[in-house]
């Protein structure tokens, strides 16, 4: 296993080279002007824009200042926002922190009701329970995440209020409240009313995915003479399904679980968006608009090295759903 985790990691300053450069060139071929996204529309005399260029190295060639940036990047500087001045290794701390405690969020709904849900369904094949699964996850994933963001908003908002509706149906429909956790992840002081309704909203077409998946391996997996032999020796049924039948589905799912909480962290633009949460999609997009160079850069260049990390737990975790799994040096002894 050491050797596979060496060369997977050997390829970590690849991919991020191969990030930084595509997003160099991108910035450069596209139109726009990033000194008057920070002056505005006014117009500013050719001193002060010179001084603006001088300030962030605008003024010198595209090569000069790729070379610049890694040369920044090498002493773990991620370089100055241009509409801002903050720094963009605080940004990231700031966003990077709602980000991650709201997929992880997102993550566990996914696994608690698409595993169970898909395992339900599976077992009572051609039920009403099977049946109403089916046509919720197509619902789930025909819908676009933005539109059951105002549906959750209307429904648990707006109608909940107009209405006069217990207080337990009711919950926040904007921001992140008081932005107080326990152990990085856990709300405390009531921060999980605002949590609620984004994570659902997160989570909704991956849970319906994860749900799908499940089904159909635990229905390939109920089908293996493994399975028959096991009920012939007098297990239950529930014995049978959850120590033999669901360890042995687990393998995709886990890969479809593992790999979303990476997307989950980077690509919640809308999610966050329509609930006013303040992570990484939403910097991103903000950043992107005003052709802040260092702040996208900075954002998507711990995504990839995050979403790279992530990768490579779910690959070592799949030993321990089959230990027929080898890796490299394991195979060949």
């Amino acid at each position: 296993m050491g050797s596979y985790i060496l060369r997977r990691l050997a390829l970590v300053p690849l991919l991020v080279w191969g990030a930084v450069t595509v997003l160099f060139v991108v910035f450069f071929v596209m139109p726009g002007d990033p000194v008057q996204q920070l002056v505005g529309e006014r117009a500013v005399p050719e001193t002060v824009r010179a001084n603006i260029e001088a300030r962030y190295g605008l003024d010198r060639p595209v090569w000069v200042q790729y070379g610049r940036y890694w040369r920044q990047l090498a002493t773990g500087d991620l370089g100055e926002s241009y509409q801002n001045r903050r720094e963009v290794s605080s940004i990231v701390a700031d966003t990077g922190a709602a980000s991650l405690r709201l997929a992880t969020w997102a993550v566990l709904i996914e696994v608690v009701v698409g595993i169970t849900t898909g395992v339900v369904s599976a077992v009572r094949r051609y039920s009403f329970v099977d049946a109403l699964t089916t046509v919720s996850t197509t619902m789930l994933v025909a819908v676009p995440v933005f539109v059951l963001g105002y549906l959750f908003q209307y429904a648990f908002g707006v109608f909940t209020f107009q209405n006069d509706l217990p207080e337990w149906l009711r919950f926040p429909v904007q921001g992140i409240g008081p932005d107080s956790w326990t152990l990085f992840f856990l709300p405390t002081n009531g921060q999980w009313r605002y949590l609620v309704l984004p994570a659902f909203a997160l989570a909704s077409v991956s849970t319906a995915l994860v749900a799908r998946m499940m089904r159909s391996t635990m229905l390939e997996v109920l089908r293996a003479d493994y399975m028959r032999t096991a009920m012939a020796k007098g297990l239950s049924e529930r014995q049978v399904v959850l120590r033999h039948g669901l360890r042995n589905a687990m393998i995709p799912v886990v890969t479809l679980i593992g790999l979303d909480l990476g997307i989950l962290i980077g690509s919640a633009v809308l999610t966050e968006t329509v609930f006013n949460w303040p992570g990484m999609g939403t910097a991103i997009f903000a950043a992107i608009l005003t052709q802040d160079a260092p702040v996208v850069l900075g954002l998507v260049l711990v995504l990839v090295v995050a979403y790279i990390f992530i990768n490579l737990l779910v690959d070592l975790s799949y030993g321990l759903f089959d230990p027929r799994i080898r890796y490299g040096d394991e195979g060949a002894r």
